[in-house]
């Protein structure tokens, strides 16, 4: 995979920056795996905007993962490599020996024509999913189940990964991307390896276009508003604000609002 860029005929291409795509070779998804999508624009079910900065972009359709990968020591063959518009990282059609075929998260030098398995008697390999109980201590992976038989939770977008640095019989400490250490259950599955497309942070869009094709609509400053639509607005000329950065209800951003005592258990180290 690439990056390319582009020539600075106009404004909008000068520091534009996009895929060359070459890992991709299937490019019509398959359509058994296929659910539509409606879009919401950020509204409830009421109508109003739940959600700002939202609505708008290209008409997409839900390739259906399997994050979960509990079919146990059936051999399967990557069949191709897919764009996926509702993720940052690239999928894997897999062919199961007993015929079936099902999307994988695509990791990091898998390509097509590989023999994946799933199961404690996997091999150690990039693709390969199985219990963290049953990897070594360092291996990184990916696409982790918080609960066995739930389907991986964490470390799914691109260019992420954890790393395995203890277990025992009941529960292992997997060391996050964010450095946050956290405790699961050992016979949670994940899949060896990084999650692909790595150097989608590398990516420019160059003009705002781009961005609302993705579905994302301007955001507006604060500052820029009137005193009836925001804490922070009005002022002569252009004011800074005066006071720390707020939500438009007077809500401090930035403060934690995570009051979960159920499972502050399970964390060994935040990641702040």
């Amino acid at each position: 995979m690439g990056i390319k860029k582009y020539k600075p005929t106009s404004p909008g291409s000068r520091f534009k920056s996009g895929f060359d795509f070459s890992e991709i070779t299937e490019t019509k998804p398959y359509k058994p795996l296929l659910l539509p999508i409606k879009k919401t624009g950020g509204r409830n079910n009421k109508g109003r905007v739940t959600v700002w900065q939202r609505g708008g972009g290209h008409k997409r359709a839900y390739r259906i993962i399997d994050f979960k990968r509990n079919k146990i020591n059936i051999p399967c063959t990557v069949e191709t490599i897919e764009y996926d518009p509702n993720r940052t990282s690239r999928i894997a059609l897999l062919k199961y020996s007993d015929g079936e075929r099902r999307y994988m998260l695509a990791p990091v030098g898998v390509k097509v024509g590989d023999m994946l398995m799933a199961g404690p008697e996997a091999e150690i390999r990039e693709g390969n999913a199985m219990p963290v109980m049953s990897m070594p201590l360092g291996t990184i992976i990916h696409n982790i189940e918080l609960r066995p038989g739930q389907g991986g939770k964490l470390a799914r977008s691109a260019g992420t990964f954890a790393q395995l640095v203890a277990k025992d019989e009941k529960m292992c400490h997997i060391k996050l991307s964010s450095s946050e250490v956290r405790l699961i259950p050992s016979g949670c599955m994940a899949t060896i390896g990084q999650v692909g497309n790595v150097e989608r942070e590398n990516i420019s869009l160059g003009k705002a276009g781009r961005k609302r094709h993705l579905g994302k609509k301007p955001h507006v400053r604060g500052v820029a508003m009137n005193p009836v639509d925001h804490p922070l607005g009005g002022g002569e000329g252009k004011a800074s604000g005066g006071r720390p950065t707020v939500s438009p209800w007077g809500k401090p951003e930035g403060r934690k609002t995570r009051n979960n005592r159920m499972t502050d258990k399970y964390i060994v180290r935040r990641r702040k």
